[in-house]
């Protein structure tokens, strides 16, 4: 397997962050030989670039990074304008855009944005996914569903070789739709022994599917906490760790502790079957820079190439 490490939002201490730190760090990340960088949908959060303009702004900066969105929140989104985005970076950055879907916003305060009917979330997920597939795959495409409804709708330019739709959760019911649905999945929160088991229901349900999908894409955010870490956002951390994950009794299991704790935890998520990460810190970091360097000199090595 092919084994890749990518970078999530790295904030820096003092910063102001958003755009205005962005260029600094696609030029960091290029110039230190990263796979890929990650833009969250976090639309309440101070400073939060939305994934798909972070996306198109890194690729008019960037000639080799690869471009991920973690996670992109479809219901509430039209699909269609979300296929229309996609083919159009897919086009503008050809291979390089890695778009991940999830349910739910990560923010309570994101849900009232991203509305839905009441209970309809996971159908409406699901339905709108086959439509940004179909339009990515067919020239001309009508669709009479629940939810949504084309008729003889297309997007350009139509890509020669779409991008795999990956998706996002833990919970069984994400898991299996990931095997039905999706072209890979890239979890969060969970330890080498909870994706094995991830990865292996992901496996049944493609299979129930008959579908199937490739050995590495499947992968997970590693959230480090290095040394010189700021005690109270790793604090305000674990306590959000707490209510997300009540079944964990204790939440810093989720976390890798320095940069050992992270080249083991690497290791065991590789023996789990996983092959695609997303490395970002506990919280702002003293400099984004040192962090950076420290990532490329332990972690790195450990790809393949």
């Amino acid at each position: 397997m092919k084994i890749r490490i990518g970078v999530g939002d790295v904030p820096e201490r003092g910063a102001s962050g958003g755009l205005a730190e962005l260029p600094g760090l696609l030029a960091e990340l290029e110039e230190l030989g990263c796979d890929s960088v990650w833009f969250s949908d976090l639309v309440s959060a101070p400073g939060a670039v939305d994934p798909l303009v972070g996306i198109a702004y890194a690729a008019g900066l960037t000639t080799r990074l690869k471009l991920g969105t973690s996670v992109v929140v479809l219901p509430g989104r039209n699909p269609a304008v979300v296929a229309a985005q996609l083919a159009s970076l897919a086009a503008l950055a050809p291979r390089r855009v890695l778009p991940v879907f999830g349910v739910r916003p990560a923010l309570r305060a994101d849900r009232t944005v991203f509305a839905v009917p009441d209970g309809r979330r996971a159908e409406v997920f699901d339905e709108a996914l086959r439509v940004v597939r179909a339009l990515l795959t067919e020239p001309v495409v009508t669709h009479e569903g629940r939810f949504f409804q084309l008729a003889g709708a297309s997007v350009a330019p139509l890509p020669a070789r779409p991008p795999d739709l990956w998706l996002s959760g833990r919970v069984p019911a994400a898991l299996d739709r990931v095997g039905r649905l999706g072209d890979g999945w890239l979890g969060s929160n969970v330890t080498p022994a909870e994706a094995e088991v991830c990865r292996a229901r992901i496996v049944r349900a493609a299979d129930r599917a008959g579908r199937a999908i490739e050995e590495d894409h499947y992968g997970t955010y590693l959230t480090i906490v290095p040394d010189d870490a700021d005690e109270q956002a790793v604090d305000a951390l674990l306590a959000r760790l707490r209510r997300d994950r009540p079944d964990v009794a204790d939440p810093r299991t989720l976390l890798c502790w320095g940069w050992d704790g992270a080249r083991e935890r690497l290791r065991r998520l590789i023996g789990a079957g996983l092959s695609k990460f997303v490395v970002r810190p506990a919280g702002p970091v003293p400099s984004r820079r040192a962090f950076l360097e420290a990532l490329t000199t332990e972690l790195l090595p450990l790809e393949n190439h």
